[in-house]
């Protein structure tokens, strides 16, 4: 059992190059037993660096990181994935050919056997992805239908709802709110306080403080490459974070 001030995932002192360009410079980073953190900071800033290191992405130069308190070595993001790490990318890993479904279940399909033959169980999928959504507050016209009909908040639905379904710890959302509207914006915000009411902590990344203030508790903060803050929500408003993003980006 874990304890409640072991941190979900706590990376320390993480250190990345590409070449002479220095990423990430002894960042220290962690995310509470069902929080949502907001990931901030400029272009550059290291944010997206950050988390491709957590997820198994890259590999630090030096560091270590710890899940529920034991030290991880994740060779690839499907080892974060198997440990509970869901991330969600600005590109979504969503297949625009496929289906709903197919796109709910991507790599992790039912099958049926018929004979000496195995079958995608295409009723299984749509069943279980409806029903999820549905759960969640998100109402589509079929599972059958390609994701290339949907909305951009339809999108952003479907990887959340997927990460929900199959028992993530932890959201990684990059930039989900990216050119969404006003409406589809809310719902994605819904749907991350929906994550942490099932106890799943979320990481936000944005260059939208104000969006991400209405759903944080806490705040971390990135330029060139350095944690330059880390905030609880009582302790800042989103005029303050902007302003200490400016000054550290012009240093």
């Amino acid at each position: 059992m874990i304890m409640k001030d072991v941190p979900l995932v706590e990376m320390k002192n993480i250190v990345k190059n590409f070449g002479k360009v220095q990423a990430l410079r002894g960042v220290d980073f962690y995310v509470s037993q069902n929080e949502v953190i907001g990931l901030l900071g400029d272009n550059g800033a290291g944010k997206s660096t950050l988390i491709k290191v957590l997820v198994g992405l890259y590999k630090p130069d030096s560091g270590e990181i710890y899940l529920e308190g034991k030290r991880v070595n994740f060779n690839s993001p499907k080892d974060a994935r198997d440990a509970g790490i869901e991330p969600v990318y600005q590109d979504l890993a969503l297949v625009n050919l496929m289906s709903i479904s197919r796109n709910f279940f991507l790599g992790r399909e039912p099958t049926i056997n018929i004979g000496p033959f195995r079958f995608l169980d295409r009723k299984e999928m749509n069943r279980v992805s409806k029903g999820v959504l549905t759960d969640i507050g998100v109402t589509v016209r079929s599972t059958e239908e390609t994701v290339s009909f949907l909305s951009g908040g339809e999108r952003q639905a479907i990887a959340i709802g997927r990460g929900i379904h199959f028992g993530a710890k932890l959201l990684i959302l990059d930039e989900p709110t990216a050119a969404l509207s006003v409406k589809e914006t809310r719902k994605v915000l819904e749907l991350v306080l929906e994550a942490k009411k099932r106890n799943i902590s979320v990481i936000f990344i944005t260059h939208n403080i104000y969006h991400v203030y209405q759903v944080a508790d806490r705040f971390t903060l990135l330029e060139h490459g350095k944690k330059v803050g880390d905030f609880k929500k009582d302790e800042v408003k989103p005029e303050d974070i902007i302003d200490i993003i400016s000054k550290e980006s012009v240093k």
